[in-house]
């Protein structure tokens, strides 16, 4: 049996192009001609051996190869990253103090952490997980060096904006509401203590479409969120990153709840040029958030997809 090496150039390219969602642009963001791209694509079937990709309307789509080429094109990228890191800076020490909300918590923190520690074991890196409000305040002070924050339209000298997440209403898993919109009762409404971004854009929301509401339970920390919504005592207002089994996202329209915009999400910086220990665990920042929305935008698409077939049925 032939043995199967794959191109990790054309692996990049595959990857680049899923993430920006055109081939195009990431034949701009890798400074490729289309055609090279095209050639590439092509040479990334012929080596799996079977179709990656299936016309959708005017566009591509992934096969169930596809998306299984997908996941482990990721892996073997982030592995291939993680020991060129490992082995041309070995050397690599310092101090590295890093913020973030408490969404990413367990579902980023870990996988950095793991992975910047593994490539540079003399680095010390100081983690916070705290609210919006702080870490705009820690990375503009210096007390940070990075900080992953939910975009308020708040900008610091260093920033980019590295991704969007959707906003969802969030009720428990196993508990009904028990609200219906028609019965002329307030929305009960379990949110984070103020000032709180997503507690702004429920009320707001709720607000803008006429829909009344009250506060029936309020929590200093993402856990007494949780713990709340599960337990039915209010509907909540988060994105899909980081949701614990005991709560789900609700389809707006069931409820009569209006529709939500979407969510930026905002690595800001202390410093223009960073030390070199911290423009590293930043890039692993970027990637892993990459990883997480792939994640959060996967349910979405097939979701979407089994709505509108039930439509033409």
């Amino acid at each position: 049996m032939r043995r199967t090496i794959f191109d990790l150039d054309v692996l990049r390219t595959f990857v680049t192009g899923m993430e920006l969602g055109n081939f195009a642009r990431a034949a701009d963001r890798l400074g490729r001609s289309t055609s090279a791209v095209s050639a590439q694509l092509k040479k990334l079937e012929e080596q799996a051996g079977t179709p990656i990709f299936r016309k959708s309307g005017r566009g591509l789509a992934l096969t169930d190869a596809g998306e299984t080429m997908l996941g482990y094109a990721r892996r073997l990228l982030e592995l291939n990253d993680e020991a060129a890191a490992a082995v041309h800076s070995v050397e690599l020490e310092g101090w590295v103090r890093l913020g973030l909300q408490e969404d990413f918590g367990e579902t980023l923190l870990p996988d950095v952490l793991g992975r910047f520690a593994r490539a540079h074991p003399k680095v010390r890196i100081e983690a916070r997980v705290v609210r919006n409000v702080e870490l705009i305040e820690r990375v503009t002070s210096g007390k940070l060096d990075l900080a992953l924050a939910w975009s308020d339209g708040t900008l610091t000298p260093h920033c980019d904006r590295i991704g969007e997440v959707p906003m969802r209403w969030i009720g428990s898993a196993a508990v009904s509401s028990g609200w219906d919109r028609a019965s002329g009762e307030p929305l009960p409404l379990a949110a984070l203590e103020a000032p709180c971004l997503m507690r702004s854009a429920a009320t707001k929301a709720l607000d803008a479409a006429g829909i009344s509401w009250r506060l029936a339970f309020v929590s200093p920390s993402l856990g007494g969120l949780w713990a709340a919504t599960a337990a039915g005592l209010g509907i909540t207002l988060r994105t899909p990153v980081g949701l614990p089994a005991k709560v789900r996202p609700l389809m707006a329209e069931d409820l009569a709840l209006p529709e939500l915009p979407g969510l930026g999400l905002v690595l800001h910086r202390a410093e223009a040029e960073s030390a070199p220990a911290v423009a590293r665990l930043a890039g692993l920042v970027r990637q892993s958030v990459s990883d997480v929305l792939g994640e959060v935008a996967r349910p979405a698409a097939v979701s979407a997809v089994r709505m509108a077939r039930q439509g033409r049925g």
